[in-house]
Parts: C-alpha cells; sequence; structure tokens
C-alpha cells in the first residue's frame, strides 16, 4: 500500500511492550470507535513486538502466543475489520526481534504469506539483530517485495532507526514509511532531540513514503514501557503539532482505555489533523527562528496547503521565553502584492492578521502557536 498521506493510528508498544494479550488488542480497538478516534483518521491498530511463540513451528511459520493470543490472529484481525479499523502487526530484519523473538530474516516470503492470510494491513518492520554482514538496503528491499507479493495490500513500515545511511535507499524498498530516529520516550529532551534532526531530513520525506518520527507519547503521562518524567499538557501539545507539521505518521502509544479528556483535546484536534493530512503532502520548511545545528531552539516550520492556505508554527524548543517574527516577504508576499493573510490558530480558535507586515509572538519555552492563513486582499 502507497499512503497518500500520513498514516494514523494506535501502536501498543510505548504503554504495554511485552504485556500485550487479546483482550487489551480488542478492548483497544473498541476505545478507537467509542473515543472517537477512528472517525478523526485513526485507522491503523498495530500490535507491537512480543505477540509470537519463542520459535517458529515444524513448517518454518510464525506461530502467536496461545496464552496471549488464544483464538490467534485472524480473530483478532476480523474483529478489528468489523470496527472499521485496519490491522497491523510486527516484524524485524534480522534473525530474532528487538525483544528476541523469531525475527523474518530468510524468511520473508513465508511471513508475508502468514500475514495476508491473517488479514494483516500493516507491517512495522524492525531492524535488530541483523547479521553483521547482511545489507541492510537489500533486506528492506526483500522484505518490500515479498509484500508486494503476498496476495494482500499491506502498508510497510521500515523501522530500521535512519541507521546505515535509511534515507539515501529507502525509496528503492517500497516503503510507505521510515523511522529517521532512535526511539521516543516520554520525557521533554526526547522530543527535543528527535525535532532537531529533521531539518537536514526533510528533502527525504516524500508523498508515499512518510518521514516517521517515530510514535506519539502524548498522553502517557509518565507510565507505561516508555514512560519517564512524562510532559505537560503545553509540551504534548509542541510534541503533537510537531510531528503533525513535520508530515509525520500520527501513531498514538497511549492507554486508549484511561484516556483524559486533556489528552483527547490533543489527539482530536481536527484542525491540527487536517494539517498533518492535507492532500498536497508539501514538505515544510524553516522560515524563520534560529534553527542552527547547535542550537536547536527557535523555529518557524511553514507547509503550503492543497487549497492555497499555509500553516504556519512557531515553536520554542529552547528553555527560555523567546520573541519570534516571521515577515509576509518570507512567505512569498511582496509588499506591492496586495495580498495579505487572515489567521486561525489552530488551538485557541482566534482569529487575527499579521501588523506591520509581519507576525510576531512571544512563545514560551517548550511552546507552539500554530495557525492556518488564508490569503485575502490587503
Amino acid at each position: 500500500m502507497i499512503p497518500n498521506t500520513p498514516p494514523m493510528g494506535w501502536n501498543s508498544w510505548n504503554t504495554f511492550a511485552h504485556k500485550i494479550d487479546e483482550k487489551l488488542i480488542l478492548e483497544s480497538a473498541d476505545r478507537m470507535v467509542e473515543s472517537g478516534m477512528r472517525d478523526a483518521g485513526y485507522r491503523y491498530l498495530v500490535i507491537d513486538d512480543c505477540w509470537a511463540k519463542r520459535e517458529r513451528d515444524e513448517n518454518g511459520r510464525l506461530v502467536p502466543d496461545p496464552e496471549k493470543f488464544p483464538h490467534g490472529m485472524r480473530y483478532v484481525a476480523d474483529y478489528v475489520h468489523e470496527k472499521g479499523l485496519l490491522f497491523g502487526m510486527y516484524s524485524c530484519a534480522g534473525m530474532m526481534t528487538c525483544a528476541g523473538y523469531p525475527g523474518s530474516f530468510g524468511y520473508e516470503f513465508v511471513d508475508a504469506a502468514t500475514f495476508a492470510e491473517w488479514g494483516v494491513d500493516f507491517l512495522k518492520y524492525d531492524y535488530c539483530y541483523k547479521p553483521a554482514q547482511a545489507d541492510g538496503a537489500m533486506l528492506y528491499r526483500r522484505m518490500g517485495t515479498a509484500l508486494r507479493n503476498c496476495g494482500r495490500d499491506i502498508l510497510f513500515s521500515a523501522c530500521s532507526w535512519g541507521a546505515d545511511d535509511t534515507a539515501q535507499w529507502i525509496h528503492t524498498t517500497g516503503a510507505g514509511m521510515w523511522r529517521s530516529t532512535l526511539d521516543i520516550v516520554d520525557a521533554w529532551k526526547s522530543v527535543h532531540d528527535l525535532h532537531a534532526q529533521q531539518t537536514k531530513l526533510m528533502p527525504y520525506g516524500v508523498k508515499g513514503c512518510f518521514n516517521d518520527m517515530d510514535m506519539l507519547v502524548v498522553g502517557l503521562n509518565g507510565v507505561g514501557h516508555v514512560g519517564l518524567t512524562g510532559m505537560s499538557f503545553e509540551e504534548y501539545k509542541t510534541h503533537f503539532s510537531l510531528w503533525a507539521m513535520l508530515s509525520s505518521p500520527l501513531m498514538a502509544g497511549c492507554d486508549l482505555r484511561t484516556m483524559t479528556d486533556e489528552t483527547k483535546q490533543i489527539l482530536l484536534n481536527k484542525d491540527m489533523i487536517a494539517i498533518s493530512q492535507d492532500p498536497l503532502c508539501a514538505q515544510p520548511y524553516v522560515a524563520g527562528g534560529h534553527p542552527w545545528p547547535d542550537a536547536n531552539e527557535d523555529y518557524i516550520w511553514v507547509r503550503s496547503l492543497q487549497n492555497g492556505d499555509l500553516a504556519i508554527g512557531f515553536f520554542n524548543m529552547g528553555e527560555t521565553d523567546t520573541n519570534m517574527t516571521v515577515s509576509l516577504y518570507d512567505l512569498g508576499f511582496d509588499s506591492g502584492c496586495g495580498k495579505t493573510l487572515s489567521l486561525f490558530d489552530v488551538w485557541s480558535k482566534e482569529t487575527s492578521r499579521p501588523v506591520n507586515g509581519s507576525i510576531t509572538h512571544a512563545v514560551k519555552a517548550h511552546e507552539c502557536v500554530v495557525y492556518r492563513a488564508s490569503v485575502v486582499d490587503a
């Protein structure tokens, strides 16, 4: 499957890791519907690592752990599909998965056929325990070929963490999204550092092969497998806004059964999601701020949208409050063009216009302001 917009969904890893079972997955499917996430665009429910038995069967096939998934994966897939969702699973390009379960190395065509038989729609494909002499690009191309020959349309999510120059070869694999970073954890420094890597990677994230900055930690609040310090509401809002502005897939990772109203307020912001899912999929660019490699503090990210609007995000990644300004000229508007912008704040829902040919904001540390800007007569 070649996605036309960044995939959206939920993945089990960030909260639950190995603590997964059939009951949890079915309950999570229910909550994706009941919470409004499905209708907001979150379509994929993905089971991450630790779902399988420790060894393959006598025919070389992967086997779901019968204690965790007593009815098998086809049963789970059918339940997920009945909810109007798509079903995702996990494997790895190496001899073992990152948690030590059987990997797909040497079994790519067998595993692709197995996933198709089970009704899988999405495969997250990790990069642990790869033989040292095996070429990563070849391994991802091999699984890509296997998926395209399995008889089912499966979205290929390549998770090589940007290792081995992934950006240089990922578009040759047929992957629909690719991990450009190491794993996220639930702490501001993690969000800050993953974002800081993105300016040099923007040219490699394109429609149909989206740059994946890793799964969302919105709503973990310090709980779960990658829960560390947790973050504030404003920090989670900045995290979500950055992922949406930069066209990263939006894969939630919190416990859907215990989501707070604040978490839903962020994950279900229809105006921020509309920017993420804009069909033009134009690459964002930095139009102002101080995005120096040794600072990575102030960024003004801009994206062109399908209907002629602009998405403009002021992001203060630093530790002190700051004033941020971008001129209309730097957004493509000459003083004699007769046009200006109507600015709709996607979080506060307030509307304003530039003053003196510029948009200026005092932005607190770790916070953001994001506009959907429409071109209007001056």
